[in-house]
């Protein structure tokens, strides 16, 4: 009819040209994937890695036929008094005997530097080394038969007596273990090469 107005419909190409715009919005909610293999470029060098802290030294520690004590006994001057600074160390080295049970017997050894006569330093040094001991067979707790003390004097010095730093490391107590068991194993080694443990005790 005449008075009806004309509905325009779009042409096809009018279309196609629409369509990537009407398909944007929708492409902003999709994932975004890269197919870029390439590596990435860091300039500079890499912080350093930080080396683990050594572990402290023990002041108490076997080593062989000795209990090793990395710090001085320390007593009253010209005395076999023990200062109180000193009983947590004899009690850590009461601790390391009971939790070493291979160890039989210890003698608790007392040594001095060249200062005054040999006489009065083979006295002192022998006090010394039995109130070492009396501490340990009594608030420390370990059997007195496998104590025994030994003065020495200066006759044993692990420094130079004519410096006052090799006189302070001369005076000192040492703990030597006498008697311990010692772990034998046997081992076997095959054709191969290859060692087995056929005998412990």
């Amino acid at each position: 009819m005449q008075g009806e107005p004309k509905t325009k419909v779009p042409s096809a190409g009018l279309l196609l040209a629409l369509l990537p715009a009407l398909a944007l919005p929708a492409l902003g909610c999709a994932p975004r994937v890269f197919a870029d293999t390439s590596g990435i470029a860091i300039n500079g060098t890499p912080p350093p890695v930080a080396e683990p802290e050594p572990e402290p030294q023990k002041r108490v520690e076997v080593r062989d036929n000795q209990i090793v004590i990395n710090e001085k006994v320390q007593f009253e001057y010209n005395s076999a008094k023990i200062l109180e600074v000193s009983h947590s160390l004899l009690d850590e080295v009461a601790k390391v005997i009971k939790e070493n049970p291979q160890i039989k017997r210890v003698q608790v050894q007392g040594h001095a530097s060249a200062e005054g006569s040999d006489d009065y330093n083979l006295k002192l040094s022998d006090k010394r080394a039995n109130a070492v001991m009396k501490y340990l067979t009594g608030k420390a707790g370990i059997a007195k038969t496998m104590l025994e003390a030994k003065g020495l004097g200066e006759t044993v010095p692990i420094a130079d007596n004519e410096t006052e730093d090799g006189k302070e490391k001369n005076r000192r107590v040492e703990f030597h273990i006498l008697e311990q068991d010692v772990k034998k194993t046997k081992v076997e080694i095959d054709d191969k090469g290859n060692e087995k443990v056929i005998e412990g005790g």
